[in-house]
């Protein structure tokens, strides 16, 4: 059964493009030309992954990001925006908001379809153990769930793939550089300084006190070390 993809693009040739060459890659995309009904949809039927353009009538796609992020039925689902909005201030935001990847219009059919692959690639559930608990944080990789004290904890696909694989390799230093290419892969409009976003997001949703962290601790110089605590 082929991949469901929603896409929010108002360009009709655009829209049409995007549709043609993702029928041909194998997906089912269903479109969308406003922000009308696609959350309401999206419930109904979760997609594998959103396509949002940013500029669109009735709202944008920044909205429609930060809505997705906050609905816990559907925070998990990756995102890519694209956009003719290709300054570096535009891609922070995105990013800040959760988005996943950045494709920039005009862009070619071919590059949008490998972005779509290398995206939902990167969020296919990990093989090994399915869980990882201490003390009172559990990391369900199966079901990509992140219980904090009991309570499920809102996370985007993004950051729970960081905090996953940080928490499989405690006491282990990444730099920036490894986890950009462990977590992103071939995402191209992420940089140092996104590791550092996602980092300071992970620890306002795993620590008592953010800003004393006891979990994810900075190695002054070196990037990044995940301290399971002992029993």
């Amino acid at each position: 059964m082929s991949a469901t993809l929603f896409v929010l693009e108002d360009d009709t040739d655009i829209a049409r493009l995007v549709e043609h060459h993702l029928r041909a890659a194998g997906y089912t995309p269903r479109l969308f030309p406003t922000t009308l009904h696609l959350i309401a949809e999206a419930e109904r039927q979760p997609p594998a992954l959103f396509l949002l353009d940013i500029m669109v009538p009735g709202g944008d796609g920044l909205e429609v990001c930060r809505k997705l992020r906050a609905n816990a039925q559907l925070s998990t689902v990756p995102i890519i925006f694209m956009t003719a909005r290709a300054s570096e201030n535009d891609r922070v935001l995105g990013l800040e908001l959760g988005a996943d990847d950045y494709i920039t219009k005009p862009f070619a059919p071919r590059e949008l379809v490998a972005r779509v692959r290398a995206v939902l690639r990167r969020f296919e559930r990990p093989t090994g153990p399915q869980t990882i608990q201490f003390e009172g944080v559990l990391i369900d990789a199966g079901a990509m769930q992140l219980k904090v004290r009991g309570e499920l904890t809102t996370t985007t696909a993004t950051e729970f793939r960081l905090l996953d694989y940080l928490a499989r390799h405690p006491g282990r230093v990444f730099s920036r550089d490894h986890l950009l290419d462990a977590v992103w892969g071939d995402a191209r409009f992420v940089t140092p300084r996104s590791v550092d976003v996602y980092v300071r997001r992970i620890r306002e949703k795993i620590e008592v006190d953010p800003e004393n962290p006891r979990y994810l601790k900075t190695v002054r110089g070196a990037g990044y070390r995940f301290e399971v605590p002992k029993v």
